[in-house]
């Protein structure tokens, strides 16, 4: 089939460039290449024991049918009492979708709200899916520009500066992918001042790495009762309790937008994994010693990863507060050569990397931000060391 012959909706779409460099490094390993990935954002460790053996159990229990299309009621329960617990928010369990990965979550919600020429804003730089899937609802994505002297953060008047009467949807994280940054309750409060004088405007935040925050507690938009009931918080088990493969993520909403969330779930997937979901039950519910653990280790592969890269001259670096990325300004690279190839921008500098030294990682490109590229940490100690070695490596050979 040609391309002609596919529909334009996924013709002007673009292919997940996390994925790519993933799929890229698969490769070159097939061929005998010992290339390290530091591009997908995956924890290393495997499911906490109790949560494994709750799957196991779901299914010697005959957990095994269709699942209602927005989720156990036990799970969506357990959700509602944890949001009550962690964060202090009162969602009902009929405003709680459980749905495959945090992707889908935010993906329904879009769906829902976002009609063509409805303007969403996210700030740059943001997660690589939200602007396609905007896309695909025919939205249009407002970009708001923020630096790294500003720790990548949107400030309240750049708000303000980009609402207009077209804006519907206001999109961001915290902890951030790609930058770490994480906002302070003032930081949102300052927002939610904005938004207060907007009703017209919704606000999805996406909180996956809730638990991977290494800041003293993690603050949510949603806990200012001003702009509350036009906050949807998107969240999952992935990143927190290391389920990555299970694909369960969730959302708290007002009511209205969960039932039209299961109402379009109910039309592509209907219901996430019953195995799955009693899996996430026992992670949400049950010991988060693990969970804790593993916010201690990816700590202190923050300070390591940063300590080596900041060695490495001309790159530049915030200091992430949460999540496992590091988004490294490289643009003092630019316009430099090796004698065979000149780095006009960061996807020639990410492939120069997979290439010559043999370490993957992502373009900025794909985060909106071209002067950047970001690097997960969430691998051992000796491949981020090894890895930060070969990319001093080959950048020092750029003159």
């Amino acid at each position: 089939m040609t391309q002609r012959q596919l529909s334009k909706r996924v013709n002007a779409l673009s292919e997940s460039q996390t994925i790519g460099m993933a799929k890229k490094s698969r490769e070159m390993v097939a061929q005998g290449i010992d290339v390290i990935n530091l591009s997908l954002g995956e924890p290393d460790f495997v499911t906490p024991e109790h949560i494994r053996l709750a799957a196991k159990k779901a299914i010697d229990d005959g957990f095994t049918f269709y699942p209602p299309i927005a989720g156990f009621p036990e799970l969506r329960k357990a959700i509602s009492e944890k949001f009550k617990r962690e964060n202090g928010l009162d969602y009902k369990p009929d405003q709680i979708v459980v749905s495959t990965g945090a992707k889908q979550s935010i993906a329904n919600v879009v769906m829902s709200l976002v009609d063509p020429g409805d303007e969403v804003i996210m700030p740059i730089p943001y997660w690589v899916s939200y602007a396609e899937i905007v896309k695909l609802a025919e939205g249009i994505t407002v970009p708001v520009i923020t630096t790294l002297e500003s720790d990548f953060k949107m400030t309240p008047e750049q708000l303000e500066k980009a609402i207009t009467p077209k804006s519907k949807l206001l999109i961001f994280s915290s902890p951030c992918n790609p930058t770490g940054s994480v906002y302070s309750r003032d930081e949102l409060q300052g927002l939610a001042k904005v938004l207060e004088k907007h009703p017209g405007v919704y606000i999805l935040s996406d909180e996956i790495y809730e638990h991977i925050n290494f800041v003293d507690h993690h603050a949510s938009i949603a806990e200012f009762e001003s702009v509350r009931e036009r906050v949807i918080i998107v969240n999952g088990v992935s990143k927190g309790y290391a389920m990555t493969g299970w694909r369960i993520g969730y959302i708290g909403a007002p009511k209205f937008i969960a039932d039209a969330c299961d109402k379009i779930q109910g039309q592509f997937t209907s219901g996430a994994s019953s195995i799955a979901q009693k899996a996430a039950e026992a992670a949400i519910s049950g010991d988060h010693r693990p969970t804790l653990e593993m916010r201690e280790v990816f700590r202190r592969r923050k300070d390591l990863i940063i300590g080596l890269l900041s060695k490495i001259p001309g790159l530049k670096l915030n200091q992430p507060q949460g999540a496992f990325y590091v988004f490294a300004d490289a643009s003092s690279y630019f316009g430099k050569s090796d004698g065979h190839q000149t780095i006009k921008n960061a996807d020639d500098l990410c492939m120069y990397l997979l290439n010559v030294g043999h370490v993957s990682v992502v373009t900025g490109e794909a985060f909106g931000d071209p002067s950047c590229f970001r690097l997960s940490y969430a691998t051992s100690d000796e491949k981020l060391t090894e890895a930060a070695r070969r990319m001093s490596e080959a950048l020092s050979k750029l003159h």
